[in-house]
């Protein structure tokens, strides 16, 4: 977990790749809704393009189905879910109905200005039209409202790591494997 820009989708690849699981992330799932012009890409970008999150129901069942998929299975990394106690409480169920339960949350702690300048870069390079500035500025405070609470209810069930996503980037991987296996010890 971290704020937009901490470097999440970045790192969930490669420590995924490291560890041998899928990396399942939320933001990859809609975006590629939104490029295919789908049903659910419009609905989807009906909310990002105002800076707010898609639904809680909508993104529920698509990380339900998700995780029902056979690569799932030997275990799995989420990126940007949960985003707030609604669906950490339908996450504890979904994982509930497959028998498993989370084994750690790592959370990548990054400045704002650090994040404010990430993500100005992304928009440039990338052309996002999710990355405006008044946009930007609007995730940023509904993660801090939402998404950065939990990880003091995660830290209270014993299984929340925060690591800094700042510096070179197979350092910050090197810190996440670190405190993954910490976690899973």
């Amino acid at each position: 977990m971290g704020p937009q820009g901490s470097g999440k989708g970045t790192q969930a690849a490669r420590v995924a790749e490291a560890l041998g699981v899928p990396a399942i992330s939320t933001g990859d799932i809609f975006r590629a809704n939104i490029a295919g012009g789908t049903e659910l890409g419009n609905l989807a970008r009906s909310y990002t393009d105002r800076g707010e999150l898609v639904p809680d129901a909508v993104t529920n069942d698509m990380v339900r189905d998700r995780l029902a998929q056979e690569d799932a299975a030997g275990g799995f990394l989420l990126d940007g879910y949960p985003r707030n106690a609604a669906q950490v409480d339908e996450l504890d169920a979904i994982l509930a109905e497959h028998g498993v339960a989370l084994d750690g949350v790592v959370e990548l702690a990054v400045e704002e200005e650090e994040l404010l300048e990430r993500l100005t870069r992304r928009a440039a390079t990338e052309g996002r039209a999710d990355d405006n500035d008044e946009a930007i500025r609007r995730r940023l405070a509904v993660y801090a409202e939402q998404t950065a609470p939990l990880a003091h209810a995660y830290a209270a069930r014993g299984i929340h790591v925060q690591v800094a996503g700042s510096g070179d980037l197979d350092a910050i991987t090197a810190s996440i494997l670190e405190a993954v296996a910490s976690l899973t010890n």
